[in-house]
Formats: structure tokens, sequence, C-alpha cells
């Protein structure tokens, strides 16, 4: 939801970023004999050219030294037409489509033979990640009982006369009121999108015309409103947003996000074709095969109301060209999207052909008139491969996150990225462990022995239990002998709690280690030291480290690791080190527990506060605790918590 600014600039130019290119040409005409010649356009430099070809070069080289890499990461856009040279190399996907809007026909037309499937469909976050404000889809307290008191203001949620929900902000006499316009999620936590109705701003005030991601959301296990976090990264105390006062623009940050072009591109089922100017990153990252799109076209054809407002093309300037695939970032789904939310043709692409009878199984790979594959033959290429699959859930599950020193993610969402990161998705699916039309619940509900058998079909010399024992020096059963527990440890921030990394990878890690981040070993072991888990991993494994990187990051080597953790200026390894805590019930650490509770990140703060009631059967609101109160707010509460629960004085 932060990469909006991002897509907008990658249109006017070369974008190299990690594995993706994006070319993209600086003038459209439609001259034959330009588009006979393989030149993008005229006016294209020739070191861009070249760039283009040397990227496409490093590429390749890199799929040659990385063969855990899934395809050939590329999407080209071409204004003029597409190039008789790529033409030659490449397959047509057309000429029928199943990417643009009119190939799409709902959700509601798979029903009637996929009963099963729309059944579980209809149970599963996807099918909420986004939706309109009606009384079915709203989860929150509207009934103006509850409020939340938030940095010297007060905001209540009501329905007004009519119905319509609504959010009031309040501080030192001034009032903001917002429309509830749509709902995002419905699994652990729901936030609102809305717009300004009221406020001391003009008529002409953006936030009064544009869906904004509002400042407070609803924790439903908690029944209680929070502020929003996570739509841009978190910061610390004093420099979050504050949801009281009004920027001067929109921004893509916690509060006022623009929705449509910064959030709804991953949180809304659009045509394809239109995601691949709304998100060319996301798109281009895990590409099966090479794409090449004629954009210049397909805007023509498919949305001449962009097209119409360029005038005439031949006097069209660089900077109005630019502008076309940019406008189709603002789309709002109410208007453009296929529906609201991730529905089946998210996945299967649009399958209005296959839902009017018409014998056609839908693709998993793209087809259109514009659209050319970078293989000389696409047989056995558009089914359900283990690419196409993968691709699927890849389109929106990547991106950036802040990440730990072994490279993953830090939060959630980027699933993809964090999985691409190891060796086993050139072999392991998706769906896979994750039923794709079945929700997975507030829990992970299968077994630590069905986990540990995704694992064996290809470890199979781990079928054997004294196998396991003998790789792992733990007894079978145990935790320390459960393939994830090592190999995909508990490092993501999820929604309420944190939960496993996809980047499968190996507990002697060194950038882990080297670096006092969260090692698998002592997230159960915590009590130990790190010349300990040092030890063993040398006996068992043959494993050795940089002492120079182990001095430099474990001053105190005798102290227990988690101790190092929970004093660590990364706030990420904090939060881990408080979450194994909390599931160890570590009682020793009880003190530097209480302490995290006044971390100076929020969502530290209010991770730490769900995790000590549960594991002390207490509430934090009965000594007057609440995890988004600012520091002074804070000091009392805490030392009420030391008295009672430590019985220890305020440091």
């Amino acid at each position: 939801m932060k990469t909006a600014w991002l897509l907008k600039i990658g249109f006017l130019g070369l974008i190299l970023g990690g594995i993706v290119v994006l070319a993209v040409s600086l003038r459209m005409r439609q001259h034959s004999d330009r588009q006979q010649s393989g030149h993008i356009a005229e006016s294209k430099p020739a070191a861009k050219q070249d760039a283009v070809d040397i990227g496409r070069e490093a590429m390749r080289e890199r799929r040659r030294k990385n063969p855990r890499s899934v395809g050939l990461p590329k999407l080209t856009f071409w204004w003029d037409g597409i190039p008789h040279d790529v033409r030659q190399v490449s397959s047509e996907t057309g000429p029928d489509s199943n990417i643009h809007s009119d190939d799409y026909s709902g959700p509601q037309s798979c029903q009637k033979c996929h009963a099963k499937n729309y059944d579980q469909w209809l149970q599963h976050p996807h099918r909420r990640m986004n939706a309109l404000a009606t009384d079915e889809n709203v989860l929150g307290d509207f009934s103006g009982s509850k409020r939340i008191e938030y940095l010297g203001g007060v905001a209540t949620f009501f329905r007004d006369v009519e119905g319509g929900y609504r959010m009031q902000l309040v501080r030192e006499g001034q009032t903001l009121l917002y429309e509830v316009r749509q709902t995002i999620g419905s699994r652990f936590f729901q936030y609102y999108i809305g717009r300004l109705l009221e406020g001391a701003v003009s008529p002409e005030y953006p936030l009064r015309h544009i869906n904004h991601v509002l400042p407070f959301g609803y924790w439903l296990d908690q029944a209680t409103w929070v502020p929003v976090v996570h739509v841009g990264h978190e910061l610390p105390d004093g420099q979050r947003d504050d949801p009281f006062r009004l920027p001067s623009q929109p921004q893509p940050r916690v509060n006022f996000t623009p929705y449509a072009s910064s959030c709804n591109m991953c949180h809304t089922t659009f045509p394809l074709a239109d995601d691949f100017s709304r998100k060319p990153q996301q798109i281009a990252k895990h590409t099966p095969v090479g794409l090449h799109w004629h954009l210049g076209a397909y805007l023509q054809h498919q949305h001449p109301e962009v097209w119409g407002s360029l005038g005439d093309p031949l006097e069209a300037s660089d900077r109005q060209m630019m502008k076309l695939p940019e406008s189709l970032m603002d789309y709002e789904a109410e208007d453009h999207a296929v529906n609201l939310g991730i529905s089946c043709e998210a996945c299967h692409l649009g399958a209005k052909r296959h839902a009017m009878g018409q014998q056609l199984k839908p693709e998993f790979h793209p087809r259109s008139p514009h659209l050319l594959a970078e293989t000389k033959s696409l047989k056995n290429k558009t089914g359900r491969t283990h690419q196409n699959v993968n691709w699927a859930c890849a389109r929106c599950h990547v991106g950036e996150r802040p990440r730990f020193a072994g490279g993953m993610a830090t939060w959630n969402s980027v699933e993809y990225s964090d999985a691409m990161l190891g060796s086993c998705y050139s072999e392991l699916k998706c769906i896979d462990c994750h039923a794709p039309h079945q929700a997975t619940g507030t829990q992970w509900s299968r077994t630590p022995q069905q986990d540990d058998a995704s694992c064996i079909r290809c470890h199979s010399k781990f079928q054997d239990p004294q196998a396991i024992a003998g790789h792992t020096h733990h007894p079978i059963e145990s935790p320390g002998s459960r393939c994830l527990n090592c190999h995909m440890p508990r490092l993501n921030e999820g929604l309420q709690s944190i939960v496993r990394t996809h980047t499968i990878f190996s507990p002697t890690n060194a950038a882990m280690l080297e670096a006092n981040h969260p090692n698998a070993c002592n997230q159960c072991h915590l009590d130990k030291p790190i010349d300990w888990t040092l030890k063993s991993l040398k006996e068992w494994y043959g494993k050795s480290f940089s002492e120079q990187n182990l001095s430099q990051a474990y001053p105190e080597r005798l102290q227990p690791v988690a101790a190092g953790w929970l004093k660590s200026k990364n706030e990420a390894v904090r939060l881990v080190a408080a979450d194994s805590i909390v599931r160890a019930k570590a009682q020793a650490f009880l003190p530097e527990l209480i302490d995290m509770l006044d971390d100076p990140y929020l969502i530290n703060r209010q991770f730490t506060q769900r995790g000590l009631e549960e594991m002390q059967n207490v509430r934090l609101e009965k000594y007057g605790y609440r995890f988004f109160m600012s520091p002074p707010e804070r000091r009392d509460a805490l030392q009420k918590l030391r008295d009672a629960i430590l019985k220890l004085p305020l440091n």
C-alpha cells in the first residue's frame, strides 16, 4: 500500500530494480515503418536501449547462476508496436483475451458449477479484503457507545440519521467528520476507507474527493477501536502521523493514504491488463516467461476514455504520453474493478467464455492480442503449471518491507518475495500448504506432522524418524525436531501475532547469527548465551562464524541471547524476542516484558500487551494501560503494573 509513487515514476524511463526490468518507450507513434524496423521510437536515446539489452543479459546471467529463481522476470512496455525482431523470438498469446475487462464475469458466475469452492470463498478473508460499507460487511462497532482517546483527541463511531457509517475526530474544538465508504479486512482487524465530510478546509480540499484510509480501525478479537498500523512503515512515538492534523495533500503514509493509487490494486480484483499499468513491479517480478505488452494499442482499444484525453496522438508530448498509464492508477474499484475483494478471476483470469458454457478451461497464463510471450512456444505453459500457480500469488504477495539481516521481511504481505529467497520454491507451490479456496482461519489448522510431511515429500531421506533425530539432535516428536521450527521460525509480524517467515533457510544462517538477529535455536532456548548456540552448531553441523562480527554484535557474550534481543536497536528484533518469551511463558523475563510495554513503537506495545495478558491471565486495562497511550500517559499505568506484578519500583 506504499508503492504508488514508485509505480508512477516507473513510466518515466527505464527501471532496473532487483530482478525487474520495465522498458518504456518515450514516444508513441503509429508509423508502420518504425514497427517493422524494430525500433521502439526514434526519440528513445540509444543509451537507454543499451541499458535494456544489458539488463536482459544481466537477468539471463542471473538466471544461469541462480537456478532457484522461477522464470525470467521481465515485462516490457511498447508504445508504437512490438518490433519485428522481438516477434521473431516470441509467441502470440491472442487473438482471444482473458485479461481485458470484458473477459471477466465475476464470482457469481462460478457458483452454479463450483458450488463448494464458491461457498468456501464466501468465508475466505480474500472476499472481504475490500468491500462496500454495508450492514453485511461492516464489523466495527458504530453504535456510538465506543470511543478512543488518542494524542489528546477523541474519535467516535456512529450511524447518521440515514444509516451511513461515520467516524468523527475532535481535538481542541476542531472537528473532522468522515464518511465511511468501504472496508478493508475481516479476519483480525477491519480498517475503513472514506472521505472527509466536515472540517476546517475548503470544498476543494483533496480528502473531500479522494477515498483514503481512515485513521482508526476495529480490532475484532478485542472488540475495540485502535490506531491503524502498517499502511506505511511504522515510526516511533512522536513521528507517527497525527490523525487530528490534516496534511496539505494526501500522502502514501499511515493516515490519509489515497486508496485507489496506493492499495486497491492488490485488495481488489482488477483485470490483469489494467494491473500491468497499475502495479508493474509486482506483475513483472515473477512472470513465468518474459512478456511484451503493446500498451498503446491496449489503451486505444480498451480504455478510449483515457486514450481520448490525449487528443491527437501524433501531436502529443512525451509528458502527455506518460500520463496515460498513470491515470489508470487512480481508478476507483467501485467503477472499474471486476469486484471489490479478491475473487475467483484474480487467480484464474477472465473466465467469461468458460462461464457462458463454452468448453474452454480457464488458463493461468495471460492472453491478449496486445501481448507476446518471450518463448518460441506456449504449449504446455498456459495451464495449472508450477510457475503459473505460484505467479497467481506472486502478483500481490510481493514487495518491499524492512528486512532482517538474512533478507526476510519483518512484517507480512510479501510472503512470495520471502519465499523466493530460499531454494524450495523451485519445486514447492504455495497451494501445497495453503488450500486456495479454503480460509486459513485465525489459527494455523495443520498439525506439525502435516507440516513436516510437506517437507519430507521432497527430502525423503527424513521419512525415517531416526534420521530426523540424527539431523536435528532433538528427540523425535519434540518441538526441536519439527522442520518449520528450525527452517521457518516465527519472524514475521502478522496482523496480531508473530507468524512464520516464508523464507525457508537454515538455522546456521550466518547473516542472522552474526547480526544478533533472531535465530531459531535461541527462540526456544531463550536463557542460553550465544556461545552455547555456536558450540552446538559447530559440533552438530561443523559451522563456524566470524569472530569479529560476533564480538561487535554480542558485547555481552555471557548473557541470555533473548536479553540482548530485547535491547536491540532494531524494533523488529525486540518484537520477535517478546513474542518468543510469551510463547515459552518464560517468567524469568517478565520484568523485561513489562519494559516492552514502554517501547517507542506502538506495534511492539500492542503485540506485547496481548501476549502478556494471555501469559499472565490479566487485563492491563485494569491498571489503566492501553498500548496507544503517549509516553507520559503510560508512566502511571506502568508503575501500577510493576507494583502489582513484579513488586518492583519504577526505574
